[in-house]
């Protein structure tokens, strides 16, 4: 699985991502300021799931129907750590959760999925 992380997923988690051999590309590191659409973009072009913390691409997606839709990982809490949102994906990777052709949202109690 190979992830782009939006501008607002913390270095330390990218970094660990990419320890545990994934594929990060960081939109902080290689294209500060893009906007949410150009992200998507990149995503589909890439094939790439989206790693956020921003609620927009469920907006984007799902209201204006955006065709060919990226896998998207919405975090919605940072936890207490700048790891947090890394280690609750390793851990789910590791239980075998499917991200492919969904958008999922993760939560401190739960995760939910919508297939496309």
């Amino acid at each position: 699985m190979q992830f782009l992380a939006n501008e607002n997923f913390p270095m330390p988690g990218i970094k660990l991502l990419r320890e545990r051999g994934f594929s990060v590309l960081s939109i902080l590191e290689d294209a500060k300021g893009l906007s949410d659409e150009e992200v998507i973009k990149i995503a589909v072009v890439k094939n790439l799931t989206i790693l956020t913390f921003d609620k927009d691409y469920g907006e984007i997606i799902f209201r204006y129907s955006h065709q060919n839709p990226p896998n998207v990982i919405y975090f919605k809490s940072k936890g207490s750590s700048p790891l947090g949102a890394a280690n609750i994906l390793l851990f789910q990777i590791e239980l075998g959760m499917d991200f492919s052709g969904r958008f999922s949202i993760i939560d401190k109690e739960n995760i939910r999925q919508r297939k496309y």
